[in-house]
């Protein structure tokens, strides 16, 4: 992956007039970099929209900056929205045209070369699996081949950066099969920026995660990272015990431990502990049970939390506020 930064957001704020001028964005700052592909989360009314809105030049900041490969979205916008395909949540389609007439009216509209238009459009369709579609209307088409029809336009005319919102929406589970697959083949050669509310497409096809609640950027990084570093990750603690409750109180002892409860009981009962952010506690486990007499500790097992669980600590009143 090469280190250019082809999206750079830098304390970027959207306020909207209205009582109160409640911030649709507030003061946010990321940066992308070529190759990779990155899931931008949040609830519904978290920013999303708006920050991608920014970034393709349809709407300005209230202040702070964005850039798109050195170009300013608002004082470079042409330069900028050459080098980015867009597709918006709801695809911008003519529905009365077929599928070849399309893209050849988005080629005219991107100055796409007529030398090497026929050898482009080949290679998009195909890449999109539309080949066999290009004589039908896009009325005609299922939604699932309207997004493909969508992300053919938006990478047509070659772009740096490609810029999806909610590609998948309301597609059925083959459909959504069938775009992440298209779009993990895109972020080999692009960088992909595409919000989402389906947390297992992020889990299976970026490199990397925003999430944004309320505005704000609360959490930015790989699955994994953001696992650890919410302090989501459970530990299971298998012991052979008479005394239960003496070991759950010697874990419960141990600095870092944010929570810990017996799961089952029985003569090997299981303990499930969890860290506080940041901490590592599994060693301090394995000694303090190791020194309790009578106590055999037979297995010890860090859970690793999904990305719903993380996404849920870091957007819900509870979890923002623990």
């Amino acid at each position: 992956m090469s280190d250019q930064v082809m999206i750079r957001v830098d304390h970027l704020t959207k306020t909207y007039a209205g009582p109160g001028g409640k911030a649709a964005v507030d003061d946010i700052s990321f940066e992308v970099r070529r190759g990779e592909v990155l899931g931008f989360l949040g609830p519904n009314g978290a920013g999303k929209t708006t920050t991608m809105k920014i970034l393709t030049s349809f709407l300005a900041p209230s202040s702070g900056s964005a850039e798109i490969a050195g170009h300013n979205v608002y004082d470079d916008s042409l330069e900028a929205r050459r080098r980015i395909g867009y597709l918006p949540e709801d695809t911008p389609l003519y529905k009365d045209m077929t599928v070849l007439e399309y893209l050849e009216f988005v080629a005219d509209v991107r100055g796409l070369p007529r030398a090497n238009r026929r050898t482009r459009l080949k290679r998009v369709v195909e890449q999109c699996g539309i080949a066999d579609k290009l004589g039908m209307h896009i009325g005609e088409l299922s939604k699932g081949y309207r997004q493909r029809v969508g992300l053919s336009q938006a990478i047509l005319h070659e772009p740096e950066v490609l810029i999806l919102d909610e590609p998948t929406s309301g597609l059925d589970p083959n459909q959504i099969a069938e775009i992440r697959t298209v779009i993990k083949q895109i972020g080999e050669e692009k960088t992909v920026i595409f919000s989402t509310h389906i947390l297992g497409e992020v889990q299976a096809t970026c490199s990397r995660v925003l999430i944004i609640s309320d505005g704000k950027l609360v959490a930015d990084g790989t699955p994994e990272e953001l696992s650890v570093g919410t302090g989501a990750a459970q530990i299971l603690v298998d012991v052979r015990t008479a005394k239960p409750d003496l070991i759950l109180d010697m874990i419960r002892h141990i600095e870092g431990i944010g929570e810990a409860v017996i799961v089952s009981g029985g003569e090997v009962p299981r303990f499930r502990v969890t860290a506080k952010p940041g901490a590592e506690i599994r060693g301090d486990i394995a000694r303090v049970v190791a020194t309790a007499d009578g106590v055999d500790l037979l297995q010890l097992t860090q859970e690793k939390a999904n990305l719903e669980d993380v996404f849920r600590k870091l957007t819900s009143r509870e979890g923002a506020q623990s």
